[in-house]
């Protein structure tokens, strides 16, 4: 399948990018395994995790699960084969380092420690899972405050993490960068401390984007552009949303509401079943699948993207896989601009 640079790193990746936060959890290892080799065997070599997976439910107990998962395929497969992206927890898990920050002391620890239990030597994509000054993302841009930061010390922290990750450059544990739940004000002095003191430059940046969720498509957007970083979209199905599974009040069993998330992360609300009944009427208007017109629409957007979707099941993965050469009509995407203008933000 097609594929975009991941910034400026000198990486290649897929549009499509497997996501792994249900392996050990929903997802068993035997099931995650064939994902990965079907996801291989239809152009996806992407494969995004986190030291903090699996999720559905976060527990201390299962933490790092997805991780081993991902490292016991690689020992028994190609290394070369897969992309691997991870990431290091931001504070507030008190079950990960008694909920600590990010800091320059703790990303070797981190980085050796999913090294171990991605069984590998080398982690394409480091990525910071959220800022330490925290984010807008998840549903906080309602109340989102800034006028708490300390700007000297968000600053100072940024380019001590940073020469530690050129440490980390420079040992051959890690190959570029990334960011995640950030905001353009956070990316843009990331990339100006890189370029001061030499840190690695950031490569991407993991933030929610979706039919239903669309907070990138102006600053972010624009830093995307002119500044090469591409964007991950994960939840590009809207924890399952937009596929129509829970219209009309149902809940279908092993779905994610079934498991302990019955507002989906907050994206339940009064008005989000009627936006996904408009995308919903566009798709069969058109003949399309809703799965994959949600998807092809992340790719198509006009910054480097590549999407990051999650299958419970195989069944599900071979689904969204069928859909990854599909391109939207410009018809399509006025109406879902349509849609969208109908229906802002309805979470």
């Amino acid at each position: 399948m097609k594929t975009i640079p991941l910034g400026q790193s000198g990486i290649m990746v897929p549009e499509f990018c497997l996501g792994s936060m249900t392996f050990g959890t929903q997802t068993s290892e035997a099931d995650a395994h064939t994902q990965i080799d079907m996801s291989i065997a239809a152009g996806v070599n992407f494969v995004d995790v986190a030291e903090m997976y699996p999720v559905n439910p976060i527990s201390a107990e299962t933490q790092g699960r997805s991780e081993e998962i991902i490292g016991s395929w690689i020992a028994k497969n190609r290394r070369e084969d897969l992309i691997v992206a991870t990431k290091h927890s931001g504070a507030g898990l008190k079950h990960i380092r008694d909920g600590a920050p990010i800091t320059a002391a703790s990303v070797p620890e981190v980085i050796a420690g999913s090294l171990k239990r991605l069984q590998t030597d080398v982690i394409d994509l480091y990525q910071l899972h959220w800022p330490n000054r925290g984010s807008y993302m998840f549903r906080q841009n309602w109340t989102y405050d800034p006028s708490g930061q300390n700007k000297a010390d968000t600053l100072a922290n940024m380019a001590e993490v940073l020469e530690a990750l050129q440490r980390e450059v420079e040992k051959g544990t890690i190959r570029a960068f990334g960011l995640s739940n950030e905001s353009a004000w956070g990316t843009s002095q990331w990339l100006r401390i890189a370029d001061e003191v030499g840190g690695p430059r950031v490569a991407s940046i993991q933030n929610e984007y979706s039919l239903l969720c669309r907070m990138f498509d102006t600053d972010l957007a624009e830093l995307s552009v002119n500044e090469d970083v591409a964007l991950l979209a994960f939840s590009p199905l809207a924890t399952g949303l937009l596929t129509g599974k829970y219209q009309n009040g149902a809940v279908p069993e092993g779905s994610r509401k079934s498991v302990g998330s019955a507002n989906l992360g907050g994206r339940v609300s009064e008005r989000v079943f009627d936006a996904v009944d408009a995308y919903l009427q566009i798709a069969q208007k058109h003949g399309l699948d809703p799965v994959h017109m949600a998807m092809a629409f992340t790719v198509q957007r006009p910054f480097g993207c590549s999407s990051i979707f999650g299958a419970t099941t195989v069944a599900q993965l071979d689904h969204i896989l069928a859909g990854r050469d599909l391109r939207l009509s410009d018809e399509v995407l006025g109406e879902i601009n349509d849609a969208h203008r109908a229906h802002p933000m309805p979470y």
